[in-house]
């Protein structure tokens, strides 16, 4: 496993990867440093995307996931930059209406955050609520793309 990390707009960020895709993104500083061109990659694409220059990623990812959290992973990288969705939205893209607390769940398991943007995920009401890096830091993850949209 390699990993890199960084500092940013949202304190520490490490970046983990294998030798062809990013498999984690985590909000804390790893001890261990042993970047590859996969984390190097991720992490120039990271910062370009928190000074505004980058709306989407290019890196490979990999999640292992269930299937419904694949689903909802997925779902979540159609939510265009700079917009939010609420999670009824995202629980009727993966075709389950009545599934809103299993998004928040594959939500809370995101391994690559940033990425697969499930900051961009809100309640209904339009309310922040539930991120696991913190509210904190999806509060200034998306100020940060209403800022650059």
């Amino acid at each position: 496993m390699y990993v890199e990390s960084f500092d940013s707009p949202v304190g520490a960020v490490s970046v983990e990867a294998d030798d062809v895709c990013v498999t984690a993104v985590r909000f804390m500083r790893s001890k261990q440093q042993n970047p590859n061109p996969v984390t190097a990659l991720a992490v120039k694409e990271i910062l370009e995307y928190f000074s505004g220059k980058r709306k989407s990623f290019t890196v490979s990812i990999r999640f292992d996931g269930t299937e419904f959290q694949n689903k909802v992973w997925s779902a979540l990288c159609n939510i265009p930059y700079g917009e939010t969705a609420s999670y009824s939205d995202i629980a009727r893209a993966v075709g389950s209406p009545r599934a809103c607390r299993a998004v928040g769940s594959a939500n809370n398991k995101n391994p690559v955050p940033i990425i697969v943007p499930c900051h961009r995920v809100i309640g209904k009401n339009g309310a922040l609520v539930g991120y696991a890096g913190g509210i904190e830091i999806k509060k200034k993850l998306l100020q940060i793309e209403n800022r650059y949209k």
